[in-house]
């Protein structure tokens, strides 16, 4: 399979996609902050980036921002359980592949991997 970072300050969502991620052949980096999935980001260059958009140390779409300056056409899924009305037209403006919310189910998330 590939290798995908996940980018969130909770470590037991970083643990969940360890979890769900690895059994199927996945490669998975984790990230607790915004800036060090940036580094992780550029380090690595993962086949796709999982991002929760509410992290404390970097504005919303940051991460985001910086991985598309880096590939512009890097998979990217954020992951929110936020009103997402203003970020999502923001995200898509910057190239977001997809969104997810937290109470989406395993086949979203294989779907939304596979393209």
């Amino acid at each position: 399979m590939g290798r995908i970072l996940v980018v969130d300050d909770e470590s037991k969502v970083l643990n969940f996609f360890e979890a769900i991620l690895k059994p199927l052949g996945h490669e998975v980096l984790t990230a607790s902050s915004g800036q060090k999935g940036i580094e992780a980001y550029r380090l690595h260059r993962p086949m796709a980036t999982i991002l929760e958009l509410n992290l404390p140390d970097i504005n919303r779409v940051e991460v985001l921002t910086e991985i598309r300056a880096v590939d512009p056409k890097a998979p990217v899924l954020i992951w929110t359980d936020a009103d997402t009305k203003g970020l999502e037209q923001e995200a898509r403006k910057r190239g977001v592949t997809e969104f997810l919310l937290k109470q989406f189910c395993l086949q979203e998330l294989s779907m939304a991997l596979n393209g």
